[in-house]
């Protein structure tokens, strides 16, 4: 079983895959101290002020002599990062070999898109109504037969005493919520006193088929819960129609996010996201890549895979727009990685951003996509949004994502609307937490698999969970969203 890993040729640290006690010997250096898994080892002597190398890329500067087989982290090493940076194409558009798509079992909706689950969902327009929403759920599960898969409700605080760019954000994201495909039937609850309101959602949402979107107005009813109960069960009979048959992958979209990241999350799990991503791509289907804030750093990896000119212009756009969000919140851009990170071998937004982007594998980037905004364009898509979990992963189903690969090396519950697909970077975490990991990405790690292999197993079972198979967070109802506010509340 390998203990460490050189990423690149021209890497001088290597990645402890296993914990490595002292005296472990690799590359022509030898471990003076215990490396911990996912952390780096210096392979050779690195001066104060050099540049320490990973993804064969600097990822931060040495702060002090670090010598042949010392531990390098947040002691000995910080980040180069500091504010926009004027980006310049240099086009390197891979060429992708089409592969005849595999066939998974989803339902067809009348707008001719696809979707893995027949739900019903209900969506409050504002936080003063989330505990008729939930209550509705509650006492109507008797709906959750035949071919209807859930009657779920996505809670938030929002929809009042919000203005302007932050108001159209809430709306715009709920508009989009209603729309996803895997919501066989929508209601849509108001308060209606709130301002954000029914005329305008309705504006938002455009056109809609009245049989499958149906609207309640708390304010206006005398029971709302009596009113509900017979609003959903019209919605239960328009889903019911629904039924499973077969298509394509070309069909799918996948969003891909990584969270409670460790130093094997760009060695493991990422890699074989990125390799599923390829696939899925040659195979004529969607993903879809986020977390601006982890680009940062990384943008060699991105940047000269844009399919043209415009597609550049936009991706250069959303990475300095969001600098500039972080600036005029008088914040540093560099203020990542979380506390959770840095214990798993993450020492710097860099190297963090290195490893996330892994998961867009080697595609060409089709086109960038604005939060709240749906996917438009086959292939590789960006997404803007921020790093934090529940919002990214909000954000990445607002865009029409069937369902969520979600890596991790430190292990979490939480499932965003659409499936949520847990993967771990190594085997440790996904033997302890077998309760929240669905694939094992570690057995790359382990010498058992390699990253084709592990991509390869990866699109068979994204297949299974697109056919119905639930995810070890479906099995818990576990279920949330957090919507992107910047803004004032009145």
């Amino acid at each position: 079983m390998p203990i460490f890993i050189q990423i690149n040729d021209i890497d001088n640290v290597a990645v402890a895959l296993h914990p490595a006690p002292a005296g472990t010997a690799f590359g022509g250096a030898a471990a003076v101290e215990e490396i911990p898994q996912g952390h780096k080892m210096a392979l050779k002597d690195i001066a104060k002020g050099d540049m320490i190398m990973k993804y064969g890329l600097p990822i931060g500067h040495a702060t002090k002599d670090i010598k042949a087989g010392q531990w390098v982290h947040t002691h000995n090493m910080m980040t180069n990062l500091k504010g926009e940076v004027e980006y310049t194409y240099d086009p390197a558009v891979p060429c992708v070999v089409p592969l005849k798509p595999k066939t998974f079992m989803g339902y067809r909706r009348k707008d001719g898109r696809a979707a893995i689950r027949n739900e019903i969902w209900i969506i409050p327009t504002v936080g003063c109504v989330n505990d008729v929403a939930k209550t509705l759920v509650r006492d109507n599960q008797d709906l959750v037969k035949g071919s209807i898969d859930g009657l779920y409700t996505f809670t938030h605080p929002f929809g009042c005493s919000q203005t302007g760019h932050d108001h159209a954000q809430t709306r715009r994201l709920l508009a989009a919520l209603c729309r996803h495909p895997n919501a066989g039937a929508v209601l849509v609850l108001h308060l209606g006193c709130e301002n954000l309101t029914h005329d305008q959602f309705v504006t938002e949402l455009g056109d809609y088929d009245p049989d499958r979107v149906k609207f309640l107005t708390c304010q206006q009813v005398e029971d709302e819960l009596e009113a509900g109960s017979a609003l959903l069960k019209e919605l239960a009979e328009y889903a019911s129609q629904f039924k499973r048959e077969e298509m394509p992958v070309s069909e799918l979209v996948v969003g891909m996010k990584c969270g409670g990241s460790d130093g094997l999350s760009g060695i493991t799990a990422n890699p074989t996201v990125g390799r599923f991503s390829d696939l899925m791509t040659a195979m004529g289907g969607t993903t879809i890549l986020t977390e601006v804030p982890e680009m940062f750093g990384a943008e060699n990896f991105l940047m000269s895979r844009c399919v043209n000119d415009g597609v550049f212009e936009k991706a250069s756009n959303m990475l300095n727009g969001f600098k500039d969000y972080f600036i005029s919140h008088n914040e540093v851009v560099y203020d990542n990685p979380s506390p959770g990170n840095k214990q798993g071998g993450i020492t710097t937004l860099e190297d963090k951003s290195c490893g996330c982007v892994q998961k867009g594998g080697r595609a060409p980037i089709m086109d960038v996509i604005n939060y709240g905004e749906q996917v438009k364009t086959k292939g590789l898509n960006l997404l803007y949004g921020p790093g934090n979990d529940l919002v990214s992963c909000t954000a990445l189903t607002a865009a029409g994502c069937n369902l969520i690969l979600f890596t991790t090396g430190r292990g979490t519950p939480f499932g965003a609307p659409v499936p949520t697909m847990k993967i771990a970077t190594n085997t440790p975490l996904a033997t302890k937490k077998a309760n929240w990991i669905d694939f094992n990405a570690g057995v790359v790690a382990d010498g058992v698999k390699t990253l084709d292999e592990a991509g390869a197993d990866l699109l068979d079972l994204v297949c299974e969970v697109a056919s119905g198979k639930l995810t070890s967070t479906e099995r818990k109802g576990f279920r949330e969203i957090s919507i992107f506010k910047d803004g004032v509340v009145l």
